[in-house]
C-alpha cells in the first residue's frame, strides 16, 4: 500500500469512528434497563410489565424514527444529523437521571431512543461512502461490532458503576459523555472523501430522497431481511431485557455476578460478528446461505436454553449464553443484503428500512413478555421488586426461542446477492 493511500485509509477509519463512537453509547443504552430493572422497581413502585415498557419505550422511538433518520441522512448529510442525535440522546439521559416520576423516566428514555436513531445509520452511510464497495459487509459487522461493545458495556461495567454512582449518577455520567461525543462529531466529521468543506458534502435534496424512499418500500426483496431482523431482534432484545433479573431471580446471584455472565453473548458476538461479515465478503462470496445456516443453528441453540432453564449449573449457562452470542452473527448479514437489492444511491434509506424491522420487532414485544412475567408471578418479592419463577422465564424465553424459529423459516425468501448490488437485474426482471 503506497503512503497516501494507507494516509486516506486511516483518515476514512477515523471518519467511521466518530459515528460509531455514539452508536457504542447509543447501544449501550438499550440493555440498560435490565441492570436497573430492580432499582426502577424499588424506587417508582413498578412491575415486570412497566419496565419492560420503559425498555420497549427506546424502541418505539427507534422505530419509529428509523426511516425518516435515513431520508435525512441521505438528504443533509451524516455530520449535522448524527452530531444532532447525540445532543438529543445525552439530553434524554440527564432527563431520565433527574427523573422523580415516571413520566419524565419515560420522556427521557424516549429522547434517547429518538437520538440513537442515527448513529448506527450515520456509521453505515460513512462506511458507504469512504470505503470501498467490496468492504461494506465486513463494515456492517465491525459497526455492529462495536455495537456489541455498547452492550457489554451495559452488562457488569455499567453495574460497577451504578454500584458506584447510583443509577442516577451513572445515567449523568452517561449523558455527559455523550454530549463530548457529539461535539467531536460536530467539529471533526466529514461527509464524504472530497468534502474539505461542510457545504461540499450536501447530498441530494429531500424531495429526491423521498422519491427514493417510495422505490425501496415497494421493491419486494426488501421486506424478507426486514421480517427475519423483526423476529431476530425481538428475541436478542428480550434476552438482554431479562437474562440479569433471571439470574437474579433464579440463581440467586448479586447484580453484579447476574451481568458478569450476561455479557457472555456479547463477549462471542466480539469475533463471530465480524467474522461473519469477513467469510461472507471474502471467502464464501455468499449473504443468503450463511445467513440461514447460523439462524438455524440459533433456533437449535435457543431451544436447547429453554429445555434447560433452572436445572444447569451457572458453568453450563455461561456456555449456552456463549454459544447463542456465536451463532447469533448472522444478523450482521442483514444490512448488506437490504442495501444490495436496492439502488446504490439510496443506501442509507435501504439499510434504515431492514434496520427498522428489528426495533420494531424489540418495541412490540418487550412490554408483552414484562406482561408474560407479570402473569406467572407467585407473589415473592424483594426488597420491594418482584421476584419471578423460572416457570415465567420459560414462558418468556420460550416466546423468544419461537421468534428464532420464524426468522429461520423467513431467512429462506432472502435473495442471494453474492457481495454485488443487484437491483438493476431485480428491476430488468
Amino acid at each position: 500500500m503506497s503512503r497516501a493511500a494507507a494516509r486516506a485509509a486511516r483518515r476514512a477509519w477515523a471518519m467511521w469512528s466518530l459515528p460509531a463512537l455514539l452508536f457504542l453509547i447509543a447501544f449501550s443504552h438499550r440493555a440498560a434497563p435490565g441492570i436497573i430493572a430492580k432499582d426502577l422497581m424499588q424506587e417508582f413502585g413498578v412491575t415486570g410489565a412497566i419496565v419492560g415498557l420503559l425498555s420497549a419505550t427506546y424502541f418505539y422511538a427507534y422505530a419509529g424514527f428509523m426511516i425518516p433518520s435515513g431520508l435525512c441522512i441521505d438528504a443533509f448529510g451524516v455530520r449535522r444529523v448524527v452530531a444532532a442525535g447525540g445532543v438529543i440522546m445525552g439530553l434524554g439521559t440527564g432527563a431520565m437521571a433527574l427523573a422523580g416520576a415516571p413520566r419524565l423516566l419515560f420522556a427521557g428514555r424516549f429522547a434517547v431512543g429518538l437520538g440513537a436513531t442515527v448513529t448506527f445509520i450515520g456509521a453505515l452511510k460513512i462506511a458507504a461512502t469512504w470505503f470501498p464497495p467490496t468492504r461494506f459487509g465486513f463494515l456492517s459487522a465491525v459497526t455492529a461490532t462495536i455495537g456489541v461493545l455498547g452492550a457489554l458495556a451495559s452488562t457488569a461495567p455499567l453495574a460497577a458503576l451504578v454500584g458506584l454512582a447510583g443509577w442516577r449518577g451513572a445515567l449523568g455520567i452517561i449523558g455527559a459523555a455523550t454530549l463530548v461525543a457529539s461535539a467531536l462529531c460536530l467539529g471533526l466529521l466529514r461527509d464524504r472523501p472530497e468534502a474539505g468543506g461542510f457545504e461540499a458534502a450536501r447530498g441530494p435534496g429531500l424531495r429526491q430522497v423521498f422519491a427514493g424512499a417510495f422505490e425501496v418500500l415497494r421493491n419486494r426483496h426488501t421486506w424478507p431481511p426486514f421480517l427475519a431482523f423483526f423476529c431476530l431482534y425481538a428475541a436478542f432484545g428480550n434476552l438482554t431485557l431479562w437474562i440479569v433479573p433471571y439470574l437474579r431471580d433464579v440463581y440467586d446471584l448479586s447484580g453484579e455476578r447476574a451481568a458478569l455472565y450476561a455479557t457472555a453473548p456479547s463477549i462471542a458476538l466480539l469475533f463471530s460478528a465480524p467474522l461473519t461479515g469477513f467469510l461472507s465478503d471474502q471467502v464464501w462470496k455468499r449473504r443468503k446461505l450463511p445467513y440461514v445456516a447460523l439462524v438455524a443453528a440459533s433456533a437449535v441453540v435457543w431451544a436447547g436454553f429453554v429445555a434447560t432453564l433452572g436445572t444447569l449449573p451457572l458453568p453450563g449457562v455461561y456456555t449456552l449464553l456463549f454459544v447463542l452470542g456465536t451463532v447469533g452473527g448472522a444478523f450482521v448479514l442483514t444490512w448488506p443484503i437490504g442495501r444490495e437489492v436496492n439502488p446504490p444511491h439510496l443506501a442509507g434509506i435501504a439499510v434504515a428500512v431492514v434496520n427498522f424491522g428489528g426495533f420494531v420487532g424489540a418495541a412490540l414485544t418487550q412490554g408483552p413478555i414484562g406482561a408474560v412475567l407479570d402473569a406467572r408471578w407467585a407473589g415473592a418479592l424483594s426488597a420491594g421488586a418482584r421476584v419471578y419463577p423460572v416457570e415465567a422465564y420459560a414462558a418468556a424465553f420460550g416466546a423468544c426461542a419461537a421468534f428464532v424459529l420464524a426468522a429461520a423459516l423467513l431467512s429462506l425468501l432472502l435473495r442471494e446477492t453474492r457481495g454485488r448490488n443487484i437491483y438493476p437485474a431485480l428491476h430488468r426482471r
